[in-house]
């Protein structure tokens, strides 16, 4: 299968969820990204490791794994995200000793803060990417007052929680709020929608 590597884009603070933040991931050859949404210990650990300048006191646990395999000579050759289910994206460390290959199940942000102290590549099966990837050039002129959303756009639902009854919502209705929420990047509201709209296609 067909392997898509990606870039850490960058992180957003959830809005509708307390203490959870988005993670954005972008693929290297093309305009497609993808949001993980991950817990605050995890956003700190992968923050830390894109700024590469921030010096702590103590290591955190990433730092301590990182610290650990390198004196063991223990290696992360690259992490790959091989499987979603309900939401939830799965990923393996393809770690090396002794030029012996070793694969370790790990949780998808985990398994970033890794790679990123490991400076190894992230890849994605393009399967996976295109059921769960929002192409970021997506733009559109499609109000969503007509799905009764109090006459607002997306844009300016950032100060509101997607409507109670969004899950009767049509699968059409659904993919032109989905539209919207990508163009405005509202990473963490697209999630959810995607995910309607893929237990509604099953």
């Amino acid at each position: 299968m067909k392997l898509i590597e990606l870039n850490v884009k960058g992180i957003s603070y959830s809005e509708t969820q307390s203490g959870a933040y988005a993670l954005i991931l972008s693929e290297t050859n093309g305009n497609r990204k993808l949001p993980v949404i991950i817990g605050g210990f995890e956003a700190q650990a992968i923050a830390i490791a894109l700024e590469g300048e921030i010096k702590l006191a103590r290591p955190l646990t990433h730092d301590l794994f990182k610290d650990f395999g390198t004196c063991f000579e223990v290696n992360i050759k690259k992490v790959i995200i091989h499987k979603l289910v309900d939401g939830v994206f799965f990923s393996n460390l393809i770690c090396e000793r002794d030029k012996i290959e070793k694969i370790i199940d790990a949780r998808t942000s985990d398994a970033i803060a890794m790679a990123l102290r490991f400076k190894a590549p992230i890849f994605i099966y393009d399967s996976i990417m295109k059921s769960a990837g929002f192409t970021s050039s997506i733009k559109t002129k499609t109000n969503v007052s007509e799905d009764n959303w109090s006459k607002k756009t997306v844009k300016d639902s950032k100060e509101n929680k997607l409507p109670e009854n969004i899950e009767n919502f049509s699968i059409s209705k659904l993919k032109n709020i989905l539209k919207k929420l990508v163009a405005d990047e509202e990473y963490e509201k697209a999630v959810r929608v995607r995910d309607l709209i893929t237990k509604k296609n099953i």
